[in-house]
């Protein structure tokens, strides 16, 4: 396991990213019961139409943070945090799926 003792600071930023997710506003607006994140909707439009969606939607997160007040604005980059997991998420679906290029079985 690695030390992250160094980086409690980013621990508390990305937590509270999770938190909103989970509980705050992405869950009341875009998550049925019990539906995982990577099956709601801010993962299925990045699906749909690829992970320029989900990456829009963080810059206009982060272009509205500068025009909040206090803890409105945080709120607005921590939802772009959530943004940008979602299109990590299926960024990463496409290049598990793609085939390996140096890899001469996956070419068959």
């Amino acid at each position: 396991m690695q030390k992250i003792g160094q980086y409690v600071s980013l621990e508390k930023i990305l937590s509270e990213a999770l938190h909103q997710a989970s509980s705050g506003k992405g869950a009341e607006r875009h998550a049925r019961d019990g539906e995982p994140f990577d099956q709601q909707p801010i993962c299925e439009i990045g699906r749909r139409l690829g992970v320029g969606g989900p990456l829009f939607q963080a810059a206009k997160k982060i272009y509205e943070s500068e025009r909040l007040p206090g803890e409105r604005g945080i709120a607005e980059l921590l939802g772009a945090i959530n943004y940008i997991a979602a299109a990590i998420i299926v960024w990463r679906e496409k290049i598990i799926a793609l085939p390996d290029k140096d890899d001469p079985v996956s070419h068959q």
